[in-house]
Parts: C-alpha cells; structure tokens; sequence
C-alpha cells in the first residue's frame, strides 16, 4: 500500500550501505549501522522545511491566542460568527493553521516507511512478499530495493559482537539461528548494547520535549489541556523509550536514537534561528514607528514661529 514510500526510503538506506561497505566491508556492523543514522538523517534533511513552516506557524498561533481567546469570549454563543472572525484574523496575519499541520501529515508516512523498512529486515517480522516468516524464510527474501544476500547479510551483521537484528526478548529460536555468524547471543550481550540505547533515546525524547515546550511556552501559558499534554511528552513518552525498548531490534533502536539526536540539534538551531528572525522584524517594526511618529522639536517650534510673524505684521501696521 505504502510502497511508493517504502522503495524509496530502502534505495537511500541501500545507497549508505554501499558508501560504507565500501570502506568498512558490507558485512561489517558499523557499515549497516551508520546507514540506518544516515538514512535517518538524510529523511530529516529532506523534511527540514516542512518542519521550519511548521515551526513557524506555531510561533504565529501563539501571537494570536490572546486576540482568539478574545474572540472565543466575546462570540461565546454565535459560533458561525467565530469562525469567521477567527478566519478573518487569521488572514490579516497572514497565518495559515493547515501549514502547521501539515508537515505533520508528510512526516508520519515516512519514519513509519522507516519504520517498516528496518523491521522487514528482522528475522522476527515481517518480510515483504510474507506474513508470519520462519527466520531461514526471512532471510532467503529480498527486501524492497536490498537483495537476498544483502539482507543476509544485514542479519548477520553485528554491533558490539550482537546481531543488529536481534531484540533483547528476541525468541531463543531465532537467537539459535544466528549461530552460524559469530555464536549464538544471549539476552544478556544484547542488553548491553540495547539498554544504552534505550536510556539515550529515553533522555533525548525528554530533553525534546522539554525545549519544546519551554520554546512554546515563551509567549502564553499553557491551557489546561496543553499542560496535559506537556506532561506526557515530557514523561510518559521517554517511559515509551524506556519500555518498549525491549522489544525493539538493535536497529530500530539505532533509528531511534539517531532521530532523537537530530531532533534535538535542529530543535535547537532552528529556535534560535526563528527567535532572531522574529526579534529582527520586531526590530524593524519599531524603527517604522519612530520614523513615523511626529518630531517633538519640530511641534514645539511651529507655534513660536507664528508668534513672531504676528509681531512682525504688528510692526509693520505700527510704522505705516
């Protein structure tokens, strides 16, 4: 259904993969695991956009919320006239709700194509073409744009001496079946590498969460509603991380992680960066004001100057 997303998202996965097998070895664990980071950055770059727009449009949501919730009050009981008012506001501000939104829309599609990509890989999922897959079936699959042997090798490629595949609660049939790459891995060699993972991407989603919120809070507080909400992206999210974790291969987690760490530095780049676009108008705006207020001088001055033509009309009736 989604494989106009799917193709896609596996060719740029591929294209890393190739890039660092080429210097690592394609079987070699950090040549796969740098191209989940890479293709998850490369998905952000693309998005980067839709994600300014969307920032923005929140920055100018915020600016009217005063002027909305007066419109809410004051049109309490005629709601197509709210609407309308609102519409209208909205429209000599030049703002678009849709536009913050949207990129939300265009974002989802995608990391679940990541998503899905990553998770078709695993012995334990789904492949494309097969539902309920033995391992060996899994492995003998291609998937999307990867060849068989290319995902052969992904399942057989480890991190840290664990398969990237495997899950922490991975079934001891499945671990089995690595044994013919390197051993077979207990729970115990994988939780060493998924846990850090896991505590990483749990604090980089709370720290997200936390700037954002700080970053929207700037202008007006917070309804009731949206201090709930607060509270849940600040904690019960990163618990998410912390939880399902455990059922997540080493690569989902890498995924993870890696778009956790670039959600924090955009987040932060593009804070600033929007605060200063929005403090340089406020700047200019200011200035426009004071160019056009009337000089006190200058109003000061006027009366004093037809005070002293009236003597001198004065003056010369006197001499006539």
């Amino acid at each position: 259904m989604l494989d106009f997303i799917y193709y896609p998202v596996s060719g740029i996965m591929w294209f890393w993969h190739k890039v660092f097998g080429a210097v690592l070895g394609p079987d070699n664990g950090f040549a796969w695991a740098l191209s989940v980071m890479f293709l998850v950055f490369t998905v952000r770059v693309v998005l980067l956009y839709p994600a300014i727009t969307m920032m923005r449009t929140t920055r100018q949501m915020q600016k009217l919320q005063p002027h909305i919730q007066a419109l809410k009050d004051r049109y309490a009981d005629d709601k197509p006239r709210r609407a309308a008012e609102m519409q209208k506001l909205q429209k000599e501000h030049g703002v678009k709700p849709l536009l913050g939104c949207l990129p939300m829309f265009v974002q989802l599609p995608v990391f679940l194509g990541l998503y899905h990509v990553l998770r078709s890989f695993n012995r334990t999922g789904t492949a494309v073409g097969g539902l309920g897959m033995t391992p060996e079936e899994n492995a003998n699959t291609a998937n999307y744009v990867f060849s068989v042997a290319d995902v052969q090798s992904f399942l057989s490629a480890r991190l840290f001496g664990v398969p990237i595949s495997a899950a922490i609660t991975s079934p001891q049939s499945v671990l089995e079946s690595f044994a013919p790459h390197g051993g077979i891995p207990t729970m115990a060699t994988i939780a060493a590498v998924a846990i850090p993972l896991m505590v990483i991407a749990s604090l980089a989603t709370h720290f997200n969460a936390r700037a954002s919120i700080a970053w929207r809070s700037q202008i007006v507080e917070p309804t009731p509603p949206v201090a709930i909400m607060n509270k849940l992206m600040l904690w019960v999210f990163p618990l998410g991380a912390l939880t399902f974790g455990w059922f997540l291969p080493v690569a989902i987690l890498l995924y993870w992680v890696s778009n956790n760490l670039w959600t924090y530095c955009q987040q932060h780049l593009l804070f600033r960066h929007i605060d200063r676009q929005e403090a340089a108008k406020e700047h200019e705006a200011a200035e426009r004001r004071s160019a056009h207020a009337p000089e006190p001088e200058a109003s000061n001055d006027q009366p004093e100057v037809r005070e002293t033509e009236t003597e001198s009309a004065n003056a010369d009736r006197t001499t006539d």
